[in-house]
């Protein structure tokens, strides 16, 4: 479902994350604005692709 470089987001709300590794049911993934940071065990239905919406000023 998702690779190692996929980007995502917590389905309840949350930062954009950046994917490290890919176990059965569990991501491990990290702030994408800071990939030294504290890492995240979340399971891959918890999550879905990030995306982003609105315009964000683009003419």
């Amino acid at each position: 479902m998702y690779s190692p470089g996929d980007f995502v987001q917590p389905k309840a709300g949350g930062p954009k994350l950046k994917v490290l590794e890919v176990h059965s049911d569990q991501i491990v993934a990290v702030q994408a604005a800071n990939e030294q940071g504290e890492k995240y065990t979340l399971k891959s239905e918890d999550v879905t692709p990030y995306t982003e919406e609105g315009d964000f000023g683009v003419c």
